[in-house]
């Protein structure tokens, strides 16, 4: 069976150690591409994915990196020219943005270190976020944290008569009467690579309430939207 395609966590990775090295690509056996190869396979243990005896094992791992030789305007030759479309979406978002790629894969590494459980993404839910399958999981983690969107929903009405969407307005209990009451979903603005790691506090100010549809339109596409441009979208 073959292996399957690199995810966007994986990718990330490897894009992150390319540039770290670029353009002189570690040796195929040097300890740079087999701690890598390490990593990602604790990677997809953490996702509860399968593995096949050679995923992404040693020599796997080096024809990625040198899979981005294509893109570097760096690099004088020609570098291999087969590989998946999103090893250009991930050479595009990241390789002029260094400082980005460096705290999402510290995200990433950190996440698979913890001891913190990643459930799976729910089969039909919105496509991963440009940072990745892992982040996007927790991300939605913290979304679910019922105490934590119960102490949100109470810090609101304490400033006012009602939970209304941050985003277009709709409030739940005025259009369903009892049965909306108390009802809207939470969304955690701050970015993916700042997720608090297993332990830390999440800032109530770092979430927001919005009804079910501009959660969807948040979540619908990569990148994701921030509250103020679904606004300016809606307005």
């Amino acid at each position: 069976m073959k292996n399957p395609p690199w995810t966007r966590d994986e990718l990330i990775m490897a894009l992150d150690l390319y540039l770290k090295n670029a353009p002189s690509i570690p040796t195929v056996n040097s300890e740079e591409i087999l701690e890598l190869s390490d990593f990602l396979n604790r990677l997809q243990s953490k996702k509860g994915g399968e593995r096949q005896e050679k995923f992404r094992n040693a020599n796997g791992v080096y024809m990625k990196l040198m899979n981005f030789l294509r893109f570097d305007p760096e690099y004088k030759g020609v570098g291999l020219t087969r590989g998946n479309k999103d090893e250009r979406i991930v050479w595009d978002l990241y390789s002029s943005n260094r400082a980005e790629l460096r705290k999402v894969s510290a995200a990433i590494r950190s996440f698979v270190s913890s001891n913190e459980v990643i459930p799976p993404i729910d089969s039909g839910e919105e496509e991963e976020s440009q940072e990745g399958q892992i982040l996007t999981r927790v991300h939605k983690l913290r979304e679910r944290d019922r105490g934590l969107v119960r102490r949100k929903k109470e810090s609101v009405l304490r400033k006012r008569s009602s939970l209304s969407c941050e985003v277009c307005d709709f409030d739940f209990e005025a259009v369903y009467g009892e049965r909306g009451r108390g009802f809207i979903e939470c969304h955690h603005t701050k970015a993916l690579s700042e997720l608090p790691q297993e332990g830390g506090r999440i800032a109530l100010s770092d979430l927001s309430l919005v009804c079910s549809n501009c959660h969807r339109m948040i979540h619908k596409t990569k990148p994701w939207l921030s509250i103020e441009e679904l606004r300016a979208l809606v307005s």
